[in-house]
């Protein structure tokens, strides 16, 4: 399990993507490991306002952060502000220094320049799950202040959700959520039957030996880690194939082209997410694997069969994990949503 985990993990530092875990995950695991590591003593305050500024977030992470934390028995309350690492008998109230949060040679600091980053899957995932009751406006300031923020981070959240293509800016300069309704999802697969077999079949033979191995070795894991697979993993899955390998395809205008429907990628991700108590993740996994041995193979048609039934089987599948998500769930009321 430690090895399958460590091949995930290294295909989502690799990967030139945004980071998509979510910012409380990360927050937890930094703390999870300062503490296990005695950089964090028994009985220090962990407050939420300072540790946010460190890990330049908003507060909301990093109470979720905590809260799972106190969950796990790592952090315990006290008759007083803030949880006490462990379970001391009295608190101390000590500084928590960027220095105590270090990753190797990575400081806390060094995330601060890309905040965004940080903030990002979790901005997508209320963006994406708003966007499939329709189209909403969006306030930039409302953001900064959601978030605590500045309106440069706000700015930046709302550029790169323009480039995955789930909010548009309109008239009058305002940005507005790009519904996500089974009309567009049912035309971006449409897109993607025509485009992704044709550029899969000129990246055979120009993709290396090497990323085949590792890709396919990802998808060994997960279908052996199945179902307990993560969202941040199912992000590696589909990039591997749909983005990565498919990038190695001759034509640059059928890439461009197909940079519109990637929103579909992460719509789908969160959208089964969130359903996920009511059912499987959809174990795509066995699908992929026999598009990249067709693809190791050198074997043409094969592959470009698999894909077109692959991406015709996600696309039915799609639609109904979108009416069933309508049928048990209701739009989430955001400050910057209007």
């Amino acid at each position: 399990m430690a090895d399958r985990r460590r091949h995930l993990s290294a295909a989502r530092t690799a990967a030139p993507v945004v980071d998509r875990t979510p910012a409380y995950a990360v927050i937890a695991g930094r703390l999870r490991r300062a503490i296990a590591e005695g950089a964090l003593e028994e009985g220090m305050v962990l407050l939420e306002g300072p540790l946010a500024a460190l890990f330049g977030s908003s507060r909301s992470p990093v109470k979720q952060a905590l809260a799972e934390l106190e969950e796990e028995g790592v952090v315990s309350r006290f008759d007083g502000r803030g949880l006490m690492v462990g379970r001391a008998a009295a608190p101390r109230r000590l500084p928590v220094t960027a220095d105590m949060l270090k990753s190797g040679d990575e400081t806390v600091e060094a995330r601060k320049g890309f905040a965004w980053q940080g903030l990002y899957y979790d901005f997508e995932r209320e963006i994406i799950l708003s966007s499939v009751f329709g189209r909403f406006r969006v306030n930039e300031l409302a953001i900064a202040r959601h978030f605590d923020v500045g309106r440069t981070v706000a700015r930046d959240l709302l550029i790169h959700a323009r480039e995955v293509g789930i909010v548009s800016k309109g008239e009058k300069s305002h940005w507005w959520t790009v519904p996500l309704d089974e009309a567009r999802f049912h035309d971006l697969y449409e897109l993607r039957i025509l485009l992704e077999p044709v550029a899969l079949d000129s990246a055979i033979g120009q993709i290396p030996t090497t990323q085949l191995d590792a890709i396919e070795r990802r998808l060994r894991d997960a279908m052996d880690s199945y179902p307990k697979v993560e969202s941040a993993d199912l992000d590696v899955l589909e990039n591997d194939l749909h983005i990565d390998c498919i990038g190695h395809g001759r034509n640059p205008e059928i890439m461009e082209a197909l940079k519109r429907t990637r929103c579909i990628l992460v719509s789908g991700k969160h959208i089964q997410m969130e359903l996920k108590p009511h059912g499987l993740v959809d174990p795509f996994m066995g699908e992929h694997l026999d598009i990249i041995r067709a693809v190791r193979k050198g074997q043409h048609a094969a592959a470009r069969r698999a894909l077109i039934a692959h991406l015709q089987a996600s696309s039915d599948k799609a639609a109904q994990r979108l009416a069933a998500f309508r049928a048990t769930h209701e739009p989430a009321p955001l400050p910057y949503i209007v």
